[in-house]
């Protein structure tokens, strides 16, 4: 291994606290002494377009995509050695000459509901504000609340905690994930339900990406065995199995979520109307699978659900400002 490995992140709050999590796990890994560990395995801070733009829905100017466009970029220019992503930001298809190389242990895959009012979900009141930038959470909301009236939120999560205890907002819904990581779980209200809720493709997992050109070096790398958690490996390749095949994008409201009990992958996924009023799901089961087995569940379930679903896909232009 030659050392500097340096790691390229986004430079928001939570991106930095998840990416500090993956160096020093593998600096360890590395036998690194803890010291040295910000020398030998550095921290590339790098701004995408995602970050820039905060004023638009994703979905108008280009996707999750936006959020790892620069730091792949950086990765095959050879700046940087390993990327770490939140996986449900990371697109179904991997650009020419890179690979995920591991996925670390999951994190809460649920979704939070953030009020300062309000104890739950189910207590909001007719017409309540909802703030929320995922057009997966806008739909899951409407399809039990239709009265709601969702309104944008972007920002680091900071900002969006900030603008609920402002009154901006009614309620805001966030990822439990980001909220645990950077240690700010007490305005969580309601942790929501899997079912009602089913999260993104990912949510809660990370992405450490290489260069394909790496990736038998890095296979046989002592941080990828300490790093890649296998059953989060089987379920997240599930899940973007099922998105692959809805073509699961910040312009589709697509939901994911496998585990795994006794030995046997459970997977749910559905696509949803924007609006909320129609939900189209499907559920599987596979004993014992292998990474290619949980991708194919996941591929044949979205398949069926997308030939009774159609588009679904959102206009950008039919939106609101």
């Amino acid at each position: 291994m030659t050392f500097p490995l340096r790691i390229g992140t986004r430079r928001s709050k939570l991106a930095l606290a998840q990416s500090g999590m993956m160096q020093r796990a593998v600096g360890r890994a590395l036998g690194v002494p803890e010291a040295e560990i910000e020398t030998a395995v550095p921290l590339v801070e790098i701004v995408t377009t995602g970050d820039r733009v905060q004023d638009r829905r994703l979905l108008e100017i280009g996707g999750k995509a936006l959020f790892t466009k620069e730091i792949e970029e950086a990765l095959l220019d050879g700046r940087i050695d390993l990327a770490i992503h939140s996986m449900k930001d990371v697109p179904a298809v991997q650009p020419d000459g890179l690979c995920i190389a591991a996925i670390p242990e999951r994190e809460d895959a649920r979704d939070a509901f953030v009020s300062r009012n309000y104890a739950s979900f189910a207590e909001l009141p007719i017409g309540a504000r909802l703030g929320t930038a995922s057009l997966r959470r806008q739909a899951q909301a409407l399809a039990l609340r239709p009265d709601l009236k969702v309104e944008m939120l972007r920002g680091n999560i900071d900002t969006r905690l900030r603008r609920a205890a402002e009154g901006e907002f009614d309620a805001i819904l966030l990822a439990v994930s980001g909220m645990t990581r950077l240690g700010v779980t007490d305005p969580i209200c309601e942790k929501l339900s899997l079912d009602a809720f089913l999260p993104a493709p990912g949510q809660g997992a990370l992405a450490i990406q290489t260069r394909t050109a790496d990736a038998d070096a890095a296979r046989n790398a002592p941080w990828v065995d300490a790093l890649n958690h296998a059953e989060t490996a089987l379920c997240v390749a599930a899940e973007r199995g099922a998105m692959t095949a809805l073509e699961g994008s910040c312009r589709t409201a697509v939901g994911a979520y496998a585990r795994i009990e006794n030995d046997m992958l459970r997977l749910t996924t559905e696509m949803l109307s924007p609006d909320g009023s129609a939900r189209w799901r499907r559920v599987g089961e596979l004993p014992q699978p292998a990474l290619a087995d949980a991708r194919s569940l996941g591929q044949r379930l979205g398949a069926e659900v997308r030939a009774v679903a159609g588009d679904q896909d959102v206009d950008p232009a039919t939106l609101d400002g």
